[in-house]
């Protein structure tokens, strides 16, 4: 089971922000607890629900709307999504439903029938978990201290402020459909191994639902635990992205992970999976270029943006990589 600390970060203090940029750099993941930081539970669960209601609905409603490439919006059928085409000889074995940003509080998309009479509370479910990036962002801003005149603890934050232009920022509602084991073979995933390609991704797992691996530092598979403490409000896991690991020259990890088949005897059959991402993204024009900060110059590890020819921006680096996932 891989080891991944647990973080409070509801007072942001630099003894925290110490916490959060170690376990950042050793793990790529770290867990926040989620008291008094603007996710409530029940937000959380009922999002779950209004999932499962889609899910559940016929293909026919699903495939109203579809998977838009140029937007990253809409409905993913089952295995038309590659995430490691060097890999995989099919699909995942998944459904998703991409929610992209909102404009002036509507949705800039079709939204299925499941979904529009919920329009609100996916956009405030968004919302919070936009504000809870922001307040990761700035503890990672107090980390890596930064001069107040190059930025300060908001140096992430100001990339992220979007009311400055339109970002990459997804929500994204997840469906692992449970498969006989016959009808899958060794080479087959329920997502395949990869990076997430924006700055922290917020992760929500239901409980006696496993699956999730990531890549240790030994090259080795270990299992996500869903609630590591047991606690009577689960933790929200968070991953470090693409885009942090060029801000900071590879010192935070953007780790490989992956969702497996259900293993053991305890989860043969076991029922379907569901969990909800939010892939939080910078201004699609926000350049890919180190922080200011020493930490980085002296602890980088060359394995970001650097001093690049051509600076890539977040927009460019989302387009690359959703072209590679869905062959084009």
């Amino acid at each position: 089971m891989a080891d991944i600390p647990v973080i409070d970060i509801a007072t942001p203090t630099p003894a925290v922000a110490k916490q959060l940029l170690a376990a950042a750099s050793a793990h790529g993941f770290v867990f926040v607890r989620n008291h008094d930081i603007g996710l409530p539970p029940e937000d959380i669960q009922a999002m779950f629900a209004l999932s499962r209601t889609f899910f559940e609905s016929p293909y026919q409603v699903k495939a109203e709307c579809p998977y838009v490439p140029d937007k990253n919006q809409g409905w993913v059928g089952m295995q038309r999504e590659t995430l490691d085409p060097k890999t995989q000889k099919r699909g995942d074995f998944k459904e998703a439903f991409n929610v992209g940003e909102y404009v002036d509080g509507r949705a800039a998309q079709p939204l299925p029938k499941p979904f529009a009479p919920h329009e609100a509370q996916l956009g405030r479910f968004a919302d919070q978990c936009h504000g809870l990036c922001n307040k990761i962002l700035r503890v990672f801003g107090m980390a890596f201290e930064i001069a107040e005149d190059e930025g300060g603890a908001e140096w992430f934050v100001k990339r992220h402020d979007r009311s400055q232009g339109p970002s990459g920022s997804i929500l994204r509602l997840l469906y692992y459909p449970s498969v006989p084991t016959e009808s899958h073979d060794e080479t087959d995933i329920r997502a395949g191994a990869h990076s997430d390609y924006g700055s922290i991704t917020l992760l929500f797992q239901l409980p006696g639902q496993p699956g999730l691996e990531i890549l240790t530092r030994e090259n080795a598979w270990a299992p996500v635990p869903v609630n590591p403490l047991d606690d009577a409000v689960p933790p929200i896991l968070v991953n470090i992205g693409d885009l942090l690991s060029y801000w900071t020259d590879g010192l935070l990890r953007s780790t490989v992970h992956r969702v497996i088949f259900p293993q053991g005897e305890q989860h043969r059959g076991a029922a379907d999976r569901y969990s909800m991402a939010y892939f939080c993204h910078p201004l699609d024009e926000a350049r890919l270029v180190p922080v200011p900060s020493a930490i980085v110059r002296e602890h980088g590890r060359d394995k970001g943006a650097g001093e690049a020819a051509k600076v890539l921006t977040a927009k460019d680096h989302l387009v690359g990589r959703l072209a590679a996932t869905y062959g084009k």
